[in-house]
């Protein structure tokens, strides 16, 4: 499909339930779509609801209204009034996710938390974890730390055990938080390549990216989140 997702007067506000119900307006009218091949990032300053429109795009918060339209399997989905059954098929088949955090497995190793996705999809662990270690030798992560939990490393190397697990599976929408955020110049290159790999394969792509540097490298297009914020449009 040339449009993937499609978003459509999509509203957020969050109900602030220690102060009397008081509601938080976020974002109203959150309008665009992302096409095969291409890359959007969200701009916009901090707290202008960048993270709150990924998190309702992969159904990880609520919508108050409006449409997250997307191609999953031989049909559309609305992602705002479908099931938690349907969510998850569509985030195992149709939508990966990079957050800015590794949710950490006790006694799993790096290399299996990467391959893990593949397995889910029902890819032969063997050929799951080679193309895992591939991953992980191209984000420069100490082969030695391959069979270790990822609990004990540092930032920058739980990131990249991060990306590599986002990165590996083929969905042909991926939403990114922030990947770049704990990495090192020579690591952000990598991220910057296997972007380009992403696009290149038809993949539809967006992402947060505070790193101007990046930005640049990565964006076919911005998507101002301030004009769909939530005062703005009431005003």
């Amino acid at each position: 499909m040339p449009t993937p997702l499609v978003v459509s007067d999509v509203a957020k506000s969050f109900t602030m339930h220690l102060r009397d119900g008081i509601k938080l307006p976020v974002v109203a009218g959150v309008s665009f779509s992302i096409r095969a091949g291409e890359c959007a990032v969200l701009g916009g300053p901090s707290g202008a609801g960048k993270s709150s429109i990924l998190k309702m795009l992969y159904g990880n918060y609520a919508v108050d209204e409006g449409q997250i339209i997307v191609q999953h399997a031989d049909g559309l989905i609305d992602l705002a009034t479908a099931s938690p059954r349907t969510v998850l098929a569509v985030r195992r088949q149709t939508i990966g996710y990079v957050s800015q955090f590794l949710r950490t497995v006790p006694r799993v190793s790096a290399l299996d938390v990467v391959a893990e996705p593949l397995v889910e999809r029902g890819e032969d662990r063997e050929a799951a974890r080679g193309k895992a270690r591939a991953l992980l030798a191209q984000l420069n992560l100490p082969e030695k730390l391959w069979a270790l939990p990822p609990a004990t490393f540092s930032g920058g190397e739980q990131q990249r055990v991060n990306i590599a697990r986002g990165f590996i599976t083929h969905h042909p929408v991926l939403l990114l938080d922030e990947p770049t955020a704990s990495l090192d110049a020579r690591n952000r290159d990598v991220v910057i390549a296997l972007i380009a790999e992403k696009k290149a394969a038809g993949v539809a792509l967006l992402g947060i990216f505070h790193d101007h540097d990046v930005r640049e490298a990565v964006a076919d297009r911005i998507i101002d989140v301030t004009t769909f914020a939530a005062g703005k449009r009431a005003a």
